[in-house]
């Protein structure tokens, strides 16, 4: 029996919603195999840097240049220790003399890396959650709670965290532009128990239509108002 690449693994859907023409959300996808490793890994980020506009697309410049880095040239495999490895790539390329007024520029993101063959996947979460939906139910994986870049004095290392998969499930990574948009009949922000609700309402649909419902879904809930922040929502179906 064959197994599915990485790359042909299509199951998957990314809604992704610049406030302005360019974007501080990005994600980014790699299929690498690690030096010494059998497998193939399946790199898959969604990120929220500082700002959006310009100020964010340049700070997404530098997250993507570094997870470049991280996996590619430096060969690390583990979600936690590119995480580790872009927080110092990051605070030394906006803080390269140790300045007294130090950048608290960086970025919110879920790092997975799956590996289709043996169905597991590793994932590091730096202020963003990990969604599971799993028999109806969403399992919510919490996040280490700072950002991918100064905060404080604090550099505690990212946490590794393992999903052992199971055929259908599907994972949700997303930034906070959704939930935090504001609408309604009464103004208000969409929040993520509405977000959860609905995904759940819908997770049977395939990909691309859960997408489309999710765009509309946002734009009804919008209506008139301005749209407040970037939006990503990353669902892949196992």
């Amino acid at each position: 029996m064959e197994t599915a690449t990485a790359s042909e693994t299509k199951n998957f859907f990314i809604l992704y919603k610049p406030k302005d023409i360019v974007s501080g959300d990005f994600y980014y996808a790699q299929s690498h195999k690690p030096a010494g490793s059998q497998n193939e890994i399946f790199y898959l980020c969604t990120a929220d840097c500082t700002g959006h506009g310009v100020p964010g697309a340049l700070m997404s410049m530098v997250g993507i240049s570094r997870l470049n880095e991280s996996i590619i040239e430096k060969n690390l495999i583990h979600p936690n220790e590119i995480l580790d490895n872009m927080r110092k790539g990051i605070i030394a390329s906006l803080n390269p003399e140790g300045s007294e007024e130090e950048s608290k520029d960086g970025m919110d993101c879920v790092l997975c890396a799956y590996d289709f063959k043996n169905m597991t996947m590793e994932f590091a979460a730096a202020n963003n959650p990990l969604w599971l939906v799993r028999d109806k139910k969403i399992i919510e994986y919490k996040p280490d709670k700072m950002p991918v870049g100064k905060y404080h004095d604090e550099t505690k290392p990212f946490t590794l965290q393992k999903i052992d998969l199971q055929k259908g499930d599907v994972i949700y990574t997303f930034t906070d532009g959704f939930a935090d948009q504001f609408g309604g009949a009464k103004g208000k922000k969409f929040k993520y128990k509405q977000l959860g609700e609905f995904l759940l309402a819908n997770v049977d649909d395939p990909m691309e239509k859960q997408k489309q419902k999710l765009h509309d879904a946002f734009e009804n809930w919008r209506g008139q108002l301005e749209q407040v922040d970037d939006v990503c929502i990353i669902g892949v179906k196992i």
